[in-house]
């Protein structure tokens, strides 16, 4: 960017809670690089933080009537004057911040309303829950233009699978929400004026969960995508479980079970958790 213009926003609040949200509800949060490079700018101080257990759940949301419209169109007409070489260097970008965001220790929730079309699409894919709006919908939309969706390929074909990813990818059709949650993209689907009532429950929900568990649960699911039979991968499996029962956090939760008290990672003034579906 040449000025200050902010294109999103990060804030972390006293429970650890970050709030990674667009913010260019304008153009509808549409993709250019200046924004591109502010959210790896942010991704790279929650991963940071997260390790640090600074911050225990990120939400990904943003601004406006629609989630995300895509690339921005400005940019995709500086990009017809992109070389292959500034084509590349302007891909492996957005490849790093579907990387990041879904490399991030802790969980991460994508809050969507109205429309999540392109890259926007990769965003959810990547986040470890989804809950959108009834009036969300998506759409691969970049073959209708004589592009691929291929930088978010990897992950939204793992959230649906590779049948229906052909189908999506090759026709562009609209997704509509009820839809996409049986295509496993979404995971629950509320009212638009209920929206932020179920992404509060689901992060009050993480929130009762032991920190250090979901980062090694989280790690250890990624290990067990990428390699679900070997020797290593059982290893690793009966590793990892071995080492929570004997850590802090593992003989903390054991312990307050048993005496049937909260454990010690729960904020001491959190409402009493709902569990989603309530």
């Amino acid at each position: 960017m040449s000025d200050n213009t902010s294109y999103s926003r990060l804030a972390i609040d006293p429970r650890g809670v970050a709030w990674l949200t667009l913010d260019r509800p304008e153009v509808h949060n549409a993709f250019d690089d200046a924004l591109i490079g502010e959210l790896n700018a942010h991704l790279d101080q929650l991963h940071a933080a997260a390790e640090r257990g600074d911050v225990r759940v990120v939400v990904l949301a943003s601004e406006g009537k629609h989630f995300s419209a895509g690339a921005d169109l400005n940019w995709m007409k500086r990009m017809v004057e992109y070389s292959v070489d500034a084509n590349l260097a302007d891909s492996r970008e957005l490849s790093r911040l579907m990387y990041r965001l879904d490399t991030l220790p802790c969980p991460t929730l994508c809050r969507v309303q109205g429309a999540a079309y392109g890259g926007a699409v990769g965003l959810a894919a990547c986040c470890d829950l989804v809950v959108a709006s009834e009036a969300a919908r998506f759409c691969l939309s970049e073959v209708r233009i004589g592009l691929s969706p291929a930088v978010i390929s990897p992950y939204v074909q793992r959230a649906i699978g590779e049948r229906q990813m052909r189908r999506f990818a090759l026709t562009a059709e609209v997704i509509e929400v009820t839809t996409a949650q049986l295509l496993g993209l979404v995971h629950e689907v509320a009212g638009s004026d209920e929206l932020d009532e179920r992404v509060a429950v689901y992060v009050d929900t993480l929130l009762g969960a032991s920190p250090q568990a979901q980062r090694a649960t989280k790690a250890l699911l990624a290990a067990v995508a990428r390699e679900p039979d070997s020797d290593a991968t059982r290893e690793r499996c009966c590793r990892t479980i071995s080492e929570l029962r004997v850590s802090d956090e593992g003989q903390e939760g054991l312990a307050a079970f048993f005496e049937k008290r909260d454990p010690a990672w729960r904020i001491a003034d959190d409402p009493e958790t709902k569990e989603p579906g309530s």
